[in-house]
C-alpha cells in the first residue's frame, strides 16, 4: 500500500495487486458513491482485486474524501478527482492502463477517458450512476438530506457523534460527506466544530451538488464527450434508481467504441463467461 502527497496537501491511499507481468495494468475507481473506495470492491458480486490480480497489476485507490485519503473540508470535485488518479498513474511510473469503475467509478472513468485518453487503454463500466427517465437528480440528493437535518435540528457536535457510532456515509447519511476523517481524526472533528451550522450545510449541499451535477446524464460529462471517447468500453448495467439500466444502454448507444452485455451478466450461470469477456 502507498500513501501520494498531493500539491494541495490531500494524501491518496492507493494499493497494489498482482505483479507488473509486462501487460497492461487495471486501475480501479471503486463503487460506494461518496465511500468510493478499495474495500467496497468486497461487496460487489464481481470484484477485480480478486478475479484479476493473478494475471494482471490491479491497482485500487480511495478517491479523496473516501476511505484513507484525506483532504481538507471542502466541496468534491470531478477534475481534482482526475488528477489524483493520473499522479497514481505517474507514481506507479505507468503510462496506461485499462479503468474498471462501479457505480460512481463509471463516472470517473468517463472523465479520465475524455480528458486524457492517452492514458486510458480500456474502461469496463459496471453499474454505471446516470440519470434517465426512472430517476431524478432527487434520487441522489435524497441522501444528502438527512444530515442536513440533523446539523439544522441538534447542530455539528450530532454530527460528529453519529461519524464516530457510523463513519460510513453509504450507512449513515446522517454522519455526513466527510465522516470518515471526523471518526479517525479528532483535529478533525476539531475543525468541523469551529464552522456555523449554516456554513457546514452550505458545504454539505456544495459537495452534493458537485458530485450529483445536473446538465448532463452521466455527472462527470456531458453527452459530446461520451461520443468523442473511443476507448473500447465494457459495459454492464445496473437494474435500480441509482444506476438504472437505460443509462448504461445510453452509454453503449453513443460510445463509438462500446460493448454491453446483459443486467444478468452477474447472476450466477452467467457470471464465468462474464469474467472471460
Amino acid at each position: 500500500m502507498a500513501e501520494l502527497m498531493r500539491p494541495d496537501g490531500t494524501t491518496i491511499h492507493y494499493e497494489v495487486f498482482g505483479e507488473n507481468n509486462g501487460g497492461t495494468p487495471l486501475l480501479l475507481f471503486a463503487p460506494g458513491g461518496v465511500n468510493s473506495q478499495i474495500e467496497f470492491w468486497q461487496r460487489s458480486i464481481i470484484n477485480p482485486i480478486d478475479a484479476f490480480s493473478d494475471e494482471f497489476m490491479v491497482i485500487g485507490m480511495d478517491q479523496r474524501h473516501c476511505g484513507r485519503s484525506k483532504t481538507a473540508l471542502e466541496p468534491f470535485s470531478y477534475d481534482k478527482a482526475m488528477l489524483d488518479q493520473i499522479a497514481v498513474l505517474n507514481d506507479l511510473g505507468l503510462q496506461r492502463a485499462h479503468v474498471m469503475g462501479g457505480c460512481i467509478g463509471c463516472a470517473y472513468g468517463l472523465r479520465l477517458a475524455d480528458q486524457a485518453p492517452a492514458r486510458v487503454a480500456g474502461l469496463i463500466m459496471q453499474d454505471p450512476v446516470g440519470l434517465d427517465d426512472t430517476n431524478s437528480p432527487e434520487t441522489f440528493y435524497d441522501m444528502f438530506n438527512p444530515t442536513i437535518r440533523l446539523a439544522r435540528a441538534d447542530g455539528l457536535e450530532a454530527v460528529i457523534e453519529s461519524a464516530q457510532r457510523d463513519p460510513v456515509f453509504m450507512q449513515n447519511n446522517e454522519a455526513g460527506p466527510f465522516a470518515q476523517r471526523i471518526h479517525d481524526e479528532p483535529l478533525f472533528a476539531d475543525a468541523l466544530r469551529t464552522l456555523r451550522r449554516e456554513t457546514y450545510i452550505a458545504l454539505v449541499v456544495e459537495f452534493r451538488d458537485g458530485m450529483w451535477p445536473t446538465g448532463s446524464p452521466y455527472f462527470a460529462v456531458n453527452e459530446v464527450a461520451v461520443a468523442r471517447t473511443y476507448a473500447p468500453m465494457l459495459v454492464i448495467p445496473g437494474a435500480d434508481p441509482f444506476h438504472p439500466t437505460g443509462i448504461g444502454h445510453r452509454i453503449c448507444n453513443e460510445a463509438p467504441n462500446a460493448r454491453c452485455l446483459p443486467v444478468d451478466a452477474r447472476a450466477p450461470d452467467n457470471l464465468p463467461d462474464t469474467l472471460n469477456t
